[in-house]
């Protein structure tokens, strides 16, 4: 996946979706990432993908990215 497809999947994170990452080449509990409310980061000069959920930035590295799940709006997805 590159920058550019990742951030075309995350566009519609404006703080009222839930993303979860699985990425590759990382081991166990650290392969899996959820992002609460997230937003995605304008595009910067640095042309990093980044998404906030308000306190953190976090960083993603497309070339990692094995699947991304979206949640529905205002839906949790760690909910049971």
């Amino acid at each position: 996946m590159t920058n550019h497809q990742l951030r075309q999947a995350l566009s519609e994170c404006s703080g009222r979706r839930d993303v979860q990452f699985c990425f590759t080449g990382v081991a166990d509990a650290a392969a899996l990432l959820t992002v609460h409310a997230a937003m995605i980061i304008p595009a910067e000069d640095d042309h990093l993908t980044k998404l906030t959920d308000g306190r953190s930035e976090y960083v993603i590295d497309a070339e990692q990215v094995a699947w991304v799940r979206i949640g529905a709006e205002h839906e949790s997805l760690t909910q049971h």
